[in-house]
C-alpha cells in the first residue's frame, strides 16, 4: 500500500487530526541505516512523529528537528521533517537490538531510555530558532510526543505510532496519527475519542489488514462528522550535497586541516542520514585550505 498522509478534523473542528501510513517511508530508513529490529522501530516510530509534525509547517523553508536522547543502548536518534511530509534520520546505534518488552513488543521505551529529554527545534527562518523540551516520559516516542504537546503547547493530545518489522527485518506496516483538542474542544468528544483510542487494534494491525489512512481514521471517528481536508506523500529524503560537506569538513578549522594536508591523508566524510561518503583527496583538502586562507 502506498503511503500517505492526510490533515482531517472531526466534532465541528474540536479536533484536529494528521495521520499517516508510511511503511515505504520507514523501510527507506531503515534499510539505509541497516537497523536491527529493535533500532527499526525506534528509527520508524521517529521518521513517523516527524513527517506527521513536518506537515503542520507553514513555509516550505521551514523545518522542525526532533531529538531523543535517554542514556539507552539507541544512543539518541535525531529526525528532521520539512513542510512536504518529507523527513530524514539517524539512530546512534542502529544495532540495538533488545528482547521483547513486558508486553512482547519490540523495546523501544528501553532501547532510548528514560534518562534525558525530548526535544523539539522549529527552525521558522527567525534569527534563532523555537526550542522546546520535556523530560523523556516512558521512551515509547508516542506518549513523550503528547506529554510535549499537552505540557509544552498547552494542546491535549494523543499520539499512536507503530512500527511492525517482519522476519525478514523488513518493515511489514508503519504509520501513525496525532490527534489534538483545539481550545474550548467539546469535553464530551474529548472522552469519546481517548476511549475509542483505548478500544481499536494497534495502527500496524489495521494497516496490515489493508485498510487505508482514511478508512482507519473512518473507524476511529464514526459519526464524530469527520472532513478529511488535504493529503500528501510522506517520503524519506536526504538534501545532502558535496558543498554541504565540505562546508561542514571546514569547520573543524584550519589547524587540523593542515595537519591531515601535512599528513598527506586522505578523508571521507559520511552523511549522517542517507550513509552516502564523499571522499576528498589530499589535493582537493590543499584546495580547501587555500580557499579558507583567501577568505580571512
Amino acid at each position: 500500500m502506498t503511503d500517505k498522509l492526510v490533515r482531517a478534523t472531526a466534532s465541528n473542528g474540536d479536533i484536529r487530526i494528521i495521520a499517516a501510513i508510511t511503511t515505504e517511508l520507514v523501510n527507506e530508513g531503515v534499510k539505509l541505516h541497516n537497523c536491527a529490529p529493535t533500532a527499526a522501530a525506534v528509527l520508524g516510530r521517529m521518521l513517523t512523529a516527524g513527517s506527521l509534525m513536518g506537515a503542520t509547517l507553514k513555509s516550505e523553508k521551514d523545518a522542525l528537528t526532533l531529538q531523543m536522547s535517554g542514556g539507552g543502548e539507541a544512543r539518541g536518534v535525531v529526525v528532521t521533517s520539512y513542510a512536504d511530509a518529507s523527513v530524514k534520520g539517524y539512530i546512534g546505534n542502529p544495532s540495538v537490538d533488545l528482547p521483547a518488552n513486558s508486553k512482547g513488543k519490540l523495546d523501544v521505551g528501553g532501547a532510548i531510555g528514560k534518562n534525558g529529554n525530548l526535544v523539539i527545534i522549529r527552525d521558522m527562518g527567525l534569527r534563532e530558532p523555537y526550542v522546546g523540551q520535556v523530560p523523556i516520559y516512558t521512551g515509547e516516542i508516542g506518549d513523550d510526543l503528547a506529554y510535549y504537546f499537552t505540557v509544552s503547547e498547552q494542546t491535549p493530545s494523543a499520539v499512536g505510532l507503530g512500527v511492525l518489522v517482519d522476519t525478514d527485518l523488513s518493515v511489514k506496516a508503519a504509520g501513525g496519527f496525532i490527534i489534538q483538542m483545539m481550545p474550548g474542544a467539546n469535553e464530551l468528544a474529548a472522552d469519546l475519542v481517548t476511549y475509542r483510542l483505548q478500544e481499536i487494534p494497534s495502527v500496524t494491525e489495521m494497516i496490515t489488514k489493508g485498510m487505508t489512512i482514511e478508512e482507519i481514521l473512518n473507524y476511529i471517528f464514526e459519526g464524530m462528522d469527520l472532513k478529511i481536508h488535504d493529503s500528501m506523500i510522506p517520503a524519506y529524503k536526504c538534501d545532502c550535497s558535496r558543498e554541504k560537506v565540505e562546508r561542514a569538513f571546514i569547520s573543524i578549522g584550519q589547524k587540523d586541516l593542515e595537519e591531515l594536508y601535512n599528513e598527506g591523508k586522505e578523508e571521507e566524510l559520511k552523511c549522517h542520514f542517507c550513509n552516502k561518503a564523499y571522499k576528498f583527496t589530499h589535493e582537493q583538502i590543499g584546495e580547501i585550505i587555500k580557499s579558507v586562507t583567501a577568505d580571512k
